[in-house]
């Protein structure tokens, strides 16, 4: 990963969105877009920027910012600012999260497999959170660096490998979050890492929300969500499907049953501690690794 320059790892998978209606991407953008991005890209580099220049990235700051220039300039410059505080240009080999067996269980959050559109599915399950024993064996600080960590994984090597399997850039992930168990206190309990992790996730990695399925959502879910809604960009909001306890019917319209677990009404055959910790997906699959390698894991086995 060292050796590799940023030219050779973009060069190993396509960087050319899926035809689409939609302008704003790599595969269609209007004149004015590209004059916008061509001047952002002149402009960070006049401020001795070097690195996350290429068209795909730069656009989604500028989807992220409504094509705005400077907005755009401002988030982009903003993220750098904290890439190099936070530690995330080297947090894939510097953080370690050795504690995640054990925190799996008490918070799952894990990836497996993709969705129809060849996005990498993110499962998060808010209901089972325990955040008392959660702090007696790690921090909230150590849960954000592996916030930053999953997403910097996510990016350096799941949405490449995605890429390379779908034939076109996928820039995106597919999130299911399960509400079973949920209650005010549950919510409550994690409305601080909740209010961090949303800052990280929409000003540091823009348009990387595909698709987001609340699931098992209760009676009332609404009032709960009033306390999170602040922290979430409307655009955000917008992307957010609520689905009461019949879920399975709009989960397999989006994730292929055999990509689905078990548990979810899928006919992915998996036990619960595989889930959290195996990380399963193209991934893991050597015909779709590229020079970067294969997707480390945040613990040690």
């Amino acid at each position: 990963m060292s050796t590799l320059t940023e030219e050779e790892f973009l060069a190993s998978y396509p960087q050319v969105n899926a035809p689409s209606d939609i302008t704003g991407y790599t595969s269609n953008l209007t004149d004015e877009q590209k004059t916008v991005l061509n001047h952002l890209r002149t402009s960070l580099e006049a401020l001795g920027y070097k690195d996350r220049l290429d068209d795909a990235s730069l656009l989604r700051f500028l989807r992220a910012r409504k094509f705005d220039l400077f907005k755009a300039q401002e988030m982009f410059v903003n993220c750098e600012k904290w890439r190099k505080e936070f530690g995330t240009n080297n947090i894939l080999t510097e953080f370690h999260y050795d504690e995640k067996p054990l925190v799996a269980s008490l918070y799952p959050q894990y990836y497996h497999k993709t969705d129809k559109d060849g996005r990498p599915v993110y499962y998060e399950e808010l209901g089972k959170v325990d955040l008392t024993k959660m702090l007696t064996i790690t921090t909230q600080d150590r849960m954000l660096k592996n916030l930053a960590w999953e997403y910097e994984s996510m990016c350096r090597y799941r949405l490449p490998a995605c890429s390379r399997k779908m034939g076109h850039l996928v820039e995106t992930s597919c999130t299911i979050m399960d509400l079973k168990g949920i209650s005010i206190s549950t919510a409550s309990q994690v409305i601080g890492y909740v209010r961090e992790a949303s800052v990280i996730g929409q000003n540091y990695y823009p348009e990387r929300m595909g698709k987001f399925f609340l699931i098992n959502a209760p009676f009332g879910f609404a009032t709960a969500f009033k306390l999170f809604k602040p922290f979430l960009d409307p655009v955000t909001v917008a992307k957010i499907n609520i689905l009461g306890y019949s879920y399975q019917k709009e989960l397999l319209i989006q994730i292929p049953a055999e990509n689905l677990p078990t548990k979810f009404g899928g006919k992915s055959e998996i036990s619960d501690q595989d889930l959290y910790l195996n990380d399963v997906g193209p991934w893991r699959e050597a015909k779709y690794i590229g020079p970067e390698g294969e997707a480390p894991k945040a613990f040690s086995i």
